[in-house]
């Protein structure tokens, strides 16, 4: 598992595009999936989940849906029409950052 000093700046990128990918997801859905796709390399907690999904809410990049499952409620985050540019946005820095990344720690050889 990676620490949480080498993820955290990547965590909103991180849940903006997976969000951005389905319809809508709850919170331990996304915790579970992350976990899932990167075998168990990122782990997000709630305590760093939940603040960012707030904060992209009151950007109005992401809004809410609540599902009455018998007496519980399910709150579910999609993107909104503006957030997608964020989305892409997003992607494109975080992009860009792996490729600048890449030149510090592989570089290429000089010829």
């Amino acid at each position: 598992m990676y620490s949480k000093e080498l993820t955290k700046g990547t965590l909103q990128p991180i849940i903006l595009k997976l969000i951005s990918q389905r319809e809508k997801m709850y919170g331990y859905e996304i915790t579970q999936e992350v976990k899932k796709l990167t075998l168990g390399k990122i782990d997000i907690s709630e305590g760093a989940l939940y603040p960012i999904l707030h904060k992209l809410e009151a950007k109005g990049i992401l809004e809410t849906e609540k599902v009455y499952i018998g007496k519980r409620v399910r709150k579910y985050y999609k993107v909104t029409s503006e957030g997608t540019k964020a989305v892409e946005e997003v992607t494109q820095e975080i992009n860009n950052f792996m490729e600048t990344l890449h030149l510090i720690f592989n570089p290429k050889p000089i010829i």
